[in-house]
């Protein structure tokens, strides 16, 4: 501020800092009039005190005296003196001019920037400075761009560019950031110069005013809002002809006419009021009270329905206006439950009359309010008039369930009108009549609250229960009388089950031993048919390989024995025997890979599950004329050896009784993944069987589809065969996934 002073008060670098226009004073057509009147001024002033001087050297002069030429020469000066008057005049004229303007410029309410084409800072206010919180110096030369935020700054240059081309835009809202004071916005009006080299733009501090312009504008959102969404009926009416100007989307529901059908007409046209008249006696009471109030009124609506309505008029003046506003709220429901809370209350009151339950109300002082007949005669005395105001229900002698006095101050009703408790339910007490006589009482007790929940008295409901209570004595004594019995009929009945549960035991333990007798027998049985048929394939491999191998190594032999004799007598002979003799050879070797298959085929171990099954179906097809189709999932080779080899078992076992029984012509083999393991179907289009009697049939005929069993539940597998006649058999295995899969 202070470097800022000093130039303000040094007139030349105040005059270097002004606008370029103020820098000319007057230009060379301005300073040759002016010139000419002070060359008259001159004349003027150097003729009046040489005047006797000229009447005496009047004689003829030429352009050339010496006299003439002074006196030229003193005009000139005098002239210039003059002239120097005048600039200095002008001079301090221009200085308090150009300091004034300064002034002006510097302490002015808005801020001046002068830019150039590019946004260049070249000239700035002191308002300017401080709006964009920079110090005047540290401005000049910076793009204003770079003062704005990022987003604002392609406004800004559009702004500008418009400037420049057209000379004039209209006026623009921009942000200008600060680091310690909050966000300010501006509005920039801008001008270019005569010259068009730079621009004059006016920044005008609007933050106050767009703030202001923000919360009217919520203002009347909000007002708005509550307009359209109010569950009020609101109309707007012009008080000068009582027209309606405005209603909101409530009014029009209840009304069933739209907007513009209401707009336009008076009250009492829509129904509200029931003439003209009404409707002016109305609007002269808005003029006297500013309020107008009908707590009823019916209103019918475009459908013909009927409604009753609460009114609220008020007059009030709006931007120097008047305006009617009418609330209309619909009470329809409400005066349906006004008229139904009195039919309840006078339902309450029959039955608090008549009921068959003693009932009576107190304040919070304990004093009764009311009480029914059956009270009364529950108390033994009968009401008398205006003296239910006057008992306080302290005055009843209670006694407790076992007979003991009860104080005042601890019976049921001054410990909840005390808020010890905050109700009391089936609560047992002994009342004492006004005859002495007593009776055994349940209580029930509410306390009643006003709005603040402060206990303003309480409801107490009582029956006697004497008659119930002796009752309940003789009950007692029966239930201890029948519980007795029950318990001797209760110990007969338990030693009678005891002994009927040792028959049984007994009869479980012998079909137990007969069980165990059986299995033991079928384990017999087993063993000896599996030893059996490890005979018979004893004796079948045994035959196969004395009647074919042996034969075929014995037939090698002879042709050998041949060979050695006719050696080199009959070469074309030698030739076709050596070709016998390999037949032979070759015709055994396969035979012993036949052997070798059915008793453990080498490709099992060798290649996995799924080749062996192509291949011993191939040998099935070429062996039987059974057409065969495999479809598995390359998944199946991850189990173990053991699970292989048990699913080829089984498929070489069903495909052998196919052969055997089954008389089919085509087998489809499928084996699929499954949530817990593998399944295996094997499906033949042959003859069908009874499956229970092949399974409980003696014999070897069932061996084959036990062993299949066997192998299956050895690794918690599960096995199942179904035969339908015209459906062929299907064989299921199912098998857990090992470990390793």
């Amino acid at each position: 501020m202070n470097s800022q002073s000093k130039t303000s008060n040094d007139p030349a670098k105040r005059r270097r800092g002004v606008a370029p226009e103020l820098r000319e004073i007057k230009d060379h057509e301005q300073q040759r009039p002016m010139m000419a009147e002070l060359y008259h001024r001159a004349e003027v002033i150097l003729r009046t005190p040489r005047r006797s001087q000229a009447s005496k050297a009047s004689t003829a002069k030429t352009d050339h005296d010496p006299q003439r030429l002074l006196h030229e020469l003193e005009v000139h000066q005098i002239e210039l003196e003059l002239q120097n008057t005048e600039l200095r005049q002008t001079r301090d004229e221009l200085e308090a001019a150009l300091e004034n303007f300064t002034d002006l410029y510097d302490f002015a309410p808005a801020g001046y920037f002068t830019l150039a084409p590019d946004g260049t800072i070249r000239q700035v206010n002191l308002t300017g400075a401080q709006l964009v919180g920079i110090e005047r110096s540290r401005l000049l030369g910076r793009t204003f761009g770079q003062l704005l935020l990022a987003a604002q700054r392609p406004l800004f240059n559009s702004f500008l560019k418009q400037i420049f081309a057209s000379g004039e835009q209209p006026a623009i809202d921009i942000e200008l950031p600060a680091k310690s004071r909050p966000l300010q916005v501006v509005r920039a009006r801008a001008k270019r110069s005569p010259t068009g080299l730079d621009c004059r733009v006016v920044l005008v501090d609007i933050t106050a005013l767009k703030r202001e312009e923000d919360m009217v504008r919520v203002s009347e959102i909000r007002y708005r809002r509550l307009f359209e969404t109010a569950h009020d009926g609101v109309l707007l009416l012009d008080p000068a002809t009582r027209k309606i100007t405005d209603a909101n989307p409530f009014m029009t529901k209840l009304l069933g006419y739209s907007q513009a059908q209401l707009v336009g007409r008076e009250l009492f046209e829509i129904g509200l009021l029931k003439d003209e008249a009404a409707s002016q006696e109305m609007f002269e009471k808005l003029k006297k009270k500013r309020e107008v109030r009908y707590e009823d009124l019916p209103l019918e609506a475009k459908d013909g329905r009927h409604q009753e309505v609460e009114v609220v008029a008020n007059l009030y003046s709006e931007n120097g206006h008047a305006v009617i506003q009418c609330n209309i709220r619909d009470i329809t429901e409400r005066k349906k439950a006004e008229q139904a809370l009195r039919a309840s209350e006078e339902r309450y009151r029959i039955l608090f009359e008549l009921g068959p339950v003693a009932v009576y109300s107190c304040d919070a002082a304990g004093m009764i309010q009311d009480f029914n007949a059956r009270a009364a005669e529950l108390w033994g005395r009968k009401p008398v008039p205006g003296e239910s105001n006057a008992r306080y229900c302290g005055s009843f002698k209670l006694f407790r369930p076992d007979g003991s006095s009860m104080r005042p101050a601890d019976c049921p009703m001054a410990e909840v009108l005390a808020g010890k408790k905050s109700e009391v339910r089936d609560q047992e007490v002994i009342i004492e009549r006004a005859d002495a006589s007593r009776l055994s009482c349940v209580v029930n007790i509410r306390p009643l609250k006003n709005q603040r929940g402060d206990v303003t008295g309480a409801i107490n409901c009582f029956y006697d229960i004497t008659e119930r209570k002796a009752v309940e004595v003789a009950q007692r004594r029966l239930e201890v009388l029948a519980a007795s019995n029950l318990k001797l009929e209760g110990e007969i009945t338990r030693r009678q089950a005891v002994e009927i549960a040792l028959k049984q035991s007994e009869q479980q333990q012998t079909r137990l031993l007969e069980q165990s007798r059986s299995m033991q027998e079928q384990l017999r049985h087993l063993s000896r048919q599996m030893l059996q048929a490890q005979e018979d394939e004893r004796k079948r491999i045994s035959r196969e390989l004395h009647d074919v191998i042996a034969q075929t190594l014995t037939g090698i032999n002879v042709r050998l024995a041949t060979l050695k004799k006719g050696a080199g007598c009959k070469p074309k002979d030698f030739d076709r025997d050596i070709e016998l003799a390999q037949k032979l050879v070759e015709d055994s070797v396969s035979i012993v890979h036949q052997f070798a298959r059915e008793l453990r085929p080498a490709v099992l171990d060798d290649l996995g599950l799924i080749p062996a099954l192509h291949s011993h179906l191939k040998n099935f097809t070429a062996q039987t004329g059974v057409h065969t189709h495999l479809t598995a999932f390359a998944g199946l080779e991850q189990l173990d050896t053991a699970r292989r080899t048990i699913l080829y078992r089984v498929a070489q076992e069903a495909l052998t009784n196919v052969s055997r029984h089954a008389q089919a012509t085509r087998v489809d083999v499928t084996i699929q993944k499954r949530t817990a393991g593998i399944g295996m179907k094997i499906h033949d289009n042959g003859k069908s069987f009874s499956v229970e009697r092949v399974l409980n049939a003696k014999g070897r005929k069932r061996l084959g589809l036990l062993g299949m069993r066997e192998r299956l539940e050895m690794v918690g597998g599960r096995f199942e065969i179904e035969s339908a006649p015209g459906q062929g058999t299907t064989v299921t295995a199912e098998i857990p996934f090992g470990k390793d899969v």
